[in-house]
C-alpha cells in the first residue's frame, strides 16, 4: 500500500466523520501504529490536519465560542492558571490577554491568600477586568478598543496603541495552536499581532496552552513568538513538540 493511498484515506475520514484514529486506520491497512503516525505527522506538516492524542481531526479555521471554551480542559487551564500567577511579584505591570486560560490566572491571582502589593494589570478582557477590578492595590487597566461581544473582550489598533503606553515586566498570552514545528499560531489578524508585540516588548512573556493546543492547526502565526520565555501547560507534551519549541528558544514548563 502506497503512502498516498493512506493519506487519501485519512482525509477521506475526515472529511466524513471529522476524525481519523490511529489505531482504526492502522487496522484498516494492516500496518503498525508508528506507520500511522508518520503519516499523520506528514499531513499536520502540510496543514491538512490537527493532531490530536490518539489520532487527527480537521484543521480548526474559527476559533469555538468562549463558553464551550470554558468547559474544555477546566481543570488543566486551573492549574495552568495557578502556576503562572505564583510568577507575578509585587509591583509588576503585566498584562493579561483574554482567553478562558488566562481568565483561569485571573481566579486563581484573585484567590491567593497572599496576594501580591501595587500590580498594575492591562488586559483586554472584560471578564478578567471584573474579576481583579476589587482586589486591593491592584490598578486595572482595560485596554479600550472595539468590544467583541462573543469573545467579550477589545480588539484592533485601538488596542495596540493603548499597550504602548505601557512598560510590561510580564505578559501572559494565549493561543490558537501549536505546531508541530514548534510555532503558535492564532484564529484573527488582530489576536496574532498584539500577541506579536508582548512577546517582544514585555520584559518576560509566557504563552498559556492547555494540553489540547498542541497540534492544533489555526490560520495565523505569530510573528517573533520565539521571543517569550516559554509555554506554561498542564500536561507534558509530545517529545517533537518540546524539540521543536526548543530549537525555538521556547522552554515548556507543565503546571
Amino acid at each position: 500500500m502506497l503512502a498516498s493511498q493512506r493519506h487519501d484515506e485519512i482525509l477521506r475520514r475526515l472529511n466524513e466523520d471529522g476524525v481519523a484514529g490511529i489505531s482504526e486506520v492502522a487496522t484498516f491497512f494492516d500496518v503498525s501504529r508508528e506507520t500511522i503516525r508518520r503519516d499523520l505527522k506528514h499531513l499536520a506538516q502540510r496543514g491538512l490536519v490537527t493532531l490530536v492524542h490518539g489520532g487527527a481531526t480537521k484543521p480548526q479555521l474559527n476559533e469555538p465560542a468562549f463558553g464551550l471554551r470554558s468547559e474544555e480542559n477546566a481543570a488543566g487551564k486551573a492549574a495552568i492558571g495557578t502556576t503562572a500567577a505564583a510568577l507575578i511579584r509585587s509591583d509588576m505591570v503585566v498584562f493579561l490577554d483574554s482567553g478562558t486560560t488566562t481568565l483561569a490566572l485571573a481566579q486563581a491571582l484573585s484567590q491567593q491568600e497572599e496576594t501580591p502589593e501595587n500590580l498594575t494589570i492591562c488586559t483586554t478582557s472584560l471578564r478578567i477586568a471584573l474579576q481583579l477590578c476589587h482586589m486591593q492595590d491592584v490598578r486595572v487597566h482595560m485596554l479600550g478598543g472595539e468590544i467583541n461581544a462573543i469573545e467579550e473582550s477589545s480588539s484592533g489598533i485601538d488596542v495596540l496603541q493603548a499597550a504602548e503606553n505601557f512598560r510590561f515586566d510580564m505578559a501572559f498570552l494565549g493561543t490558537g495552536g501549536v505546531t508541530i514545528n514548534g510555532e503558535i499560531t492564532d484564529f484573527t489578524r488582530n489576536g496574532a499581532e498584539l500577541r506579536s508585540r508582548m512577546a517582544v516588548n514585555a520584559g518576560e512573556a509566557w504563552f498559556l496552552a492547555s494540553a489540547e493546543k498542541f497540534g492544533r492547526m489555526t490560520p495565523l502565526r505569530v510573528a517573533h513568538f520565539e521571543q517569550a520565555a516559554g509555554i506554561l501547560t498542564d500536561r507534558q507534551p509530545e517529545a517533537l513538540f518540546v524539540s521543536a519549541l526548543s530549537d525555538k528558544g521556547l522552554i515548556v514548563r507543565v503546571a
